[in-house]
């Protein structure tokens, strides 16, 4: 990926085709003891995602509203301030701010 923003919309899609497997390796190495794949399936499996609204993104964060209904299809908006770093010429999310 590009940029800290390209992980994020990408992050978002593969939560969207329930892509554990990809959110687990995107996620920072030394934050993966944090995550479990079983957890992030569990996470976007539960829910039905509509949209994705980039609020704000620098070169290491990306503020972002997602949309989605829960398991009741209860409307809901996971706002979120993410962090992300570049290692190894790679984008990886660190964590967000809720």
């Amino acid at each position: 990926m590009p940029t800290a923003e390209a992980l994020m919309r990408s992050r978002y899609s593969a939560y969207a085709v329930h892509d554990a497997h990809y959110l687990w390796q995107t996620t920072a190495p030394k934050e993966r003891r944090h995550h479990s794949k079983a957890a992030i399936l569990k996470w976007a499996k539960s829910n039905r995602w509509l949209k994705l609204e980039v609020l704000n993104a620098t070169e290491t964060t990306v503020e972002f509203k997602a949309y989605y209904f829960d398991n009741l299809l209860h409307a809901q908006v996971h706002h979120e301030k993410s962090a992300f770093i570049k290692e190894g010429g790679s984008w990886y999310y660190v964590n967000g701010e809720y």
